[in-house]
């Protein structure tokens, strides 16, 4: 089936748009998504979304090329889903706690030294 033809389902709200697009499209946007996660569970899941951002997109979007429409969707939603798995990795901004816990290995700073020397000595 030709683009013009399955991005005209989309306009009629025909769900055979979708089926269209997975067979025509899905092996491309797997490849992409694969890529970028190197996680086939992820890739599956970001390629179905891909599905669901087209949908919810044309109409209005008329894209004139929809091999990159698609695309372009499923390596955006690959690179957020990269950026959320890599930020769980980070402990989900509690570096300010992990710091916290590192103050009593830092030394204490030399003025605070000299100040606390002098008052010892008073």
């Amino acid at each position: 089936m030709e683009d013009t033809q399955i991005i005209e389902l989309y306009f009629a709200r025909d769900e055979q748009a979708l089926t269209r697009s997975s067979e025509k499209y899905g092996g491309l946007c797997m490849s992409i998504a694969q890529r970028i996660l190197n996680s086939r569970p992820d890739s599956e899941e970001c390629v179905n979304d891909t599905w669901l951002g087209a949908w919810n997109s044309i109409p209005p979007a008329n894209p004139f090329s929809l091999s990159a429409f698609l695309s372009r969707i499923t390596r955006n939603l690959a690179v957020d889903r990269l950026r959320r798995k890599t930020a769980q990795k980070r402990g989900f901004g509690e570096y300010s706690c992990a710091l916290s816990e590192l103050d009593e290995c830092i030394p204490v700073s030399y003025t605070h030294l000299r100040a606390h020397e002098t008052a010892a000595n008073l």
